[in-house]
């Protein structure tokens, strides 16, 4: 959920984000809904397409359960 909230902060859709991610649509709906475990590799590309911080996408284990 946390990757799909960050898109959505966006304004991207899955198909902007497979595309400026170089990561294909299925391979980041599955990211998203947690059905795929990124690689760093997947991860630093993700972050590229959403022009953020790779430590964005890491925050969430940050947070308190």
């Amino acid at each position: 959920m946390h990757l799909r909230r960050l898109r959505e902060a966006r304004g991207l859709t899955l198909e902007e984000l497979a595309s400026r991610s170089g990561l294909s649509f299925r391979g980041v709906v599955y990211i998203e809904h947690g059905r795929r475990n990124p690689s760093l590799v997947t991860l630093l590309n993700l972050a590229r397409g959403l022009q953020a911080e790779p430590s964005s996408l890491l925050v969430i284990f940050d947070e308190d359960s």
